[in-house]
């Protein structure tokens, strides 16, 4: 069991590493998010092709895959974006408002019923937020969009729920991969033409490109995912959710230890990090305790 939780947060460690890689990475973020999908889904296609698992399914719901493979696109674009317009503890501080998104957005899209510690921490959230827009003016295009990335990766996060119920997540993820792909070729003469400056596509590697990429896309990503697919089968899905809101912590510190300087922040950036941080490590605490009352309240009941 050691080893799983060590594991875990190895995978949660990678997580939050790719913010840096999209920083070492010299292509801009389309061609980078490209790059990522084309060698991700290939990686897929392989597991699946190792494991010899189907990979066909209805048109319908291929079509469905796809359109979701799109968003990830947006997401992963806004978020290397967001990184390259601040610094990468910026970038994860906005990230860190996923659990803030998805509050919001769980009600509205699955029809259940809003929790009020959720909104009394979305508005802690939002504190925090306010102390690091105040503390880190400069940066602050960057922080909105990590603030918008984190937005579109709960929507995500939101829609793959309903999902995930109908196909393995293995084969789910390979068509979103695909998906996020395609969509950034068909957006690509749009791309360079318009919002390139007259430069066109930069698909070229240089240097250590490659192996940045590589680390990318076969390591936090096709790695990352099918290892933490397996270990969810032996984990909880309280232990899984506390440690990756870890990831904006693990991604913030190996920042410091790589960018030195150009990442150390103001007193009111650590401390608006520290109340956003706070807020989203304690959901799952609050969120496991409200339904374990919940449970008793019902047994209760049942035994009158």
């Amino acid at each position: 069991m050691l080893k799983d939780y060590l594991r875990l947060h190895f995978i949660v460690l990678l997580w939050g590493f790719t913010a840096i890689l999209g920083k070492l990475i010299s292509v801009p973020p389309v061609e980078l998010v490209f790059w990522r999908t084309l060698l991700a889904t290939t990686g897929l296609g392989l597991l699946l092709a190792g494991r010899k698992m189907a990979w066909r399914i209805p048109p319908a719901e291929a079509l469905r895959l796809l359109g979701v493979g799109a968003l990830v696109a947006v997401h992963w674009i806004t978020f290397f974006l967001a990184a390259r317009l601040s610094s990468v503890s910026v970038c994860l501080a906005g990230m860190a408002t996923l659990a803030l998104w998805t509050s919001l957005l769980e009600p509205l899209l699955l029809w259940r019923r809003v929790r009020a510690y959720e909104v009394g921490l979305s508005m802690l959230t939002m504190v925090g937020l306010y102390l690091v827009s105040r503390a880190e003016l400069d940066q602050l295009a960057g922080l909105l969009v990590a603030i918008l990335s984190a937005g579109l990766s709960a929507l995500f996060s939101v829609l793959n729920s309903q999902l995930v119920k109908r196909h393995t997540p293995l084969r789910l993820t390979f068509y979103e991969m695909g998906g996020a792909c395609l969509s950034i070729v068909l957006f690509f003469p749009i791309y360079s033409r318009y919002f390139t400056e007259g430069h066109g596509l930069q698909l070229a590697l240089y240097g250590y490109d490659w192996l940045w990429l590589g680390v990318l896309a076969g390591v936090c990503t096709v790695y990352a995912f099918s290892s933490s697919v397996e270990l969810m089968k032996r984990l909880s899905a309280f232990v899984v959710n506390l440690t990756i809101n870890l990831e904006p912590v693990y991604g913030i510190l190996l920042a410091v230890l790589i960018f030195g300087t150009e990442e150390k922040m103001s007193v009111g950036f650590y401390l608006g990090t520290v109340v956003i941080l706070f807020s989203v490590l304690i959901h799952p605490v609050i969120d496991q305790w409200n339904q374990r009352r919940t449970r008793q309240k019902e047994a209760a009941e049942v035994l009158v």
